[in-house]
């Protein structure tokens, strides 16, 4: 790992703990209470992507989120500059996190394929006797 990925992983950690905290002060409950799964830093860490729990929201309310988080991303900026001192930090673009959607399909997946093998070999074992 290079000294610039090792700076970036660090900024991207800092700021996975940073921007809940930037969305906690907000006063609009839409977006105060989301929660920040992941943060992408481009490679001159200019830009960031924030990756957010979806799973409390209906489309139509993520559709608000999103808009809301754009207007107020500038303040999210500001917020992690005074915190951590910094001269500037990354732009930011909001995403919901499709992964754990994912992950929780590829495990039900899995799940079904188990259960099937089992059935099978339950009635191999029965035509055999």
């Amino acid at each position: 790992m290079t000294q610039e990925e090792i700076k970036r992983h660090r900024v991207e950690s800092v700021l996975r703990e940073i921007i809940p905290e930037a969305l906690a002060t907000l006063d609009d409950e839409r977006i105060n209470g989301l929660s920040v799964t992941d943060v992408v830093c481009s490679k001159g860490r200019s830009d960031a992507k924030v990756y957010l729990d979806k799973s409390f929201l209906s489309s139509k309310e993520q559709g608000e989120a999103l808009r809301q988080l754009r207007t107020v991303a500038g303040y999210i900026q500001n917020h992690c500059k005074q915190s951590e001192g910094w001269f500037k930090a990354p732009r930011f673009t909001f995403e919901f996190d499709e992964q754990l959607e994912k992950q929780s399909r590829m495990e039900a997946l899995f799940k079904q394929i188990s259960i099937n093998k089992e059935e099978e070999n339950e009635k191999d074992g029965s035509d055999e006797s």
